[in-house]
């Protein structure tokens, strides 16, 4: 016969329920931030992880990352580009009048106005141009040319004449009259764009193995200019992709002015297009092969590819081979 309980175990029993369950929710809470601060550290680890695979595998096609200049995030409040107006402009400038000349070219101008008149020659003014030429097959070698450029006026209807010879790229005289040759920018642009040179660096090697003297400034403003010029060349190049039967495409970070942008490049077996977009989804895709594209695609399978339904797609075997590979090392006997 069992002993009758004592009449406070009840009230006793109650207690040490309470005291159980706020321990058990203790560990409980304990357990949750303990998860929550393991959960931040697998993140942070596997951001670490993409970035070593990345910097050791590169992208599918440019085979690098192709961010050089990532400083970190901007100035809040940047100060204006270029010089300021004013007492702040500083000591005006230009490239000095090179001390030899190699070559002296004419420039005669018409002496019929397009208007029909009679054009009378006033004065001779020097045009300088630095560049360099190809010598000996592979090597290059700089050479100065002035051009002796004749300037006139129309006797019928008053309007200025100024001969230009072929090899001329501007027809500025003055202060500007000291050119850099089509070769040299060319030279400048290819260091910069092609091998990943900074401004900085590109200027050095065009002083120390040229003589040329460039600013960072300078070829970055050359820079632009040649990019005006390129435009309509850019554009035909973007539909002879879009008319490309297959297009490899990929896409990978990258800064402008200091805020995170996307280089995209659509490779084909005739052109390879590259275009830095602010976005990394089907609208930029589009912008660059057009969103009636019906061709082959082989890409990542990153999913605003799938957008261009038309299109026919192909997944990455680069990719695919290194993910088997990345799961047969992580592998374990379970």
């Amino acid at each position: 016969m069992q002993a009758p309980r004592p009449p406070h175990s009840h009230q006793e029993e109650l207690d040490r329920l309470e005291s159980e369950n706020r321990r058990l929710q203790q560990q409980v809470e304990q357990a949750r931030f303990k998860n929550k601060r393991l959960r931040k550290r697998i993140e942070r680890l596997e951001q670490d992880l993409e970035k070593v695979r990345r910097a050791a595998h590169g992208t599918c096609v440019s085979h690098r990352q192709a961010a050089p200049f990532s400083k970190g995030e901007p100035k809040a409040e940047p100060k204006t580009p270029g010089r300021k107006a004013g007492s702040d402009y500083g000591e005006p400038s230009s490239r000095p009048v090179p001390q030899r000349v190699d070559e002296v070219l004419p420039a005669p101008v018409s002496r019929r106005c397009p208007c029909g008149g009679t054009v009378q020659v006033e004065r001779t003014e020097p045009q300088y141009q630095e560049d360099t030429v190809r010598a000996f097959r592979i090597v290059r070698r700089t050479v100065v040319r002035r051009f002796d450029i004749e300037v006139g006026h129309c006797c019928c209807c008053g309007a200025r004449a100024q001969g230009r010879h072929p090899l001329q790229t501007s027809d500025a005289l003055g202060s500007a009259k000291v050119q850099v040759g089509p070769e040299a920018l060319v030279l400048g642009a290819h260091l910069n764009k092609q091998m990943g040179l900074s401004l900085g660096h590109t200027a050095r090697v065009l002083q120390s193995g040229y003589g040329l003297e460039f600013s960072r400034g300078g070829i970055y403003k050359a820079l632009a200019r040649l990019a005006g010029k390129a435009e309509p060349t850019y554009q035909g190049l973007l539909l002879t992709a879009r008319k490309s039967l297959v297009n490899w495409v990929d896409e990978t970070g990258w800064r402008l002015g200091g805020h995170s942008q996307w280089l995209w490049v659509a490779e084909s077996e005739r052109v390879t297009v590259y275009s830095i977009l602010p976005g990394r989804g089907s609208a930029q895709l589009k912008q660059i092969l057009g969103a009636d594209y019906d061709g082959w695609l082989v890409h990542d399978g990153l999913r605003c590819y799938s957008s261009l339904d038309k299109a026919c797609h192909q997944t990455c075997l680069t990719h695919l081979i290194r993910r088997c590979k990345e799961m047969r090392n992580a592998r374990n006997r379970g």
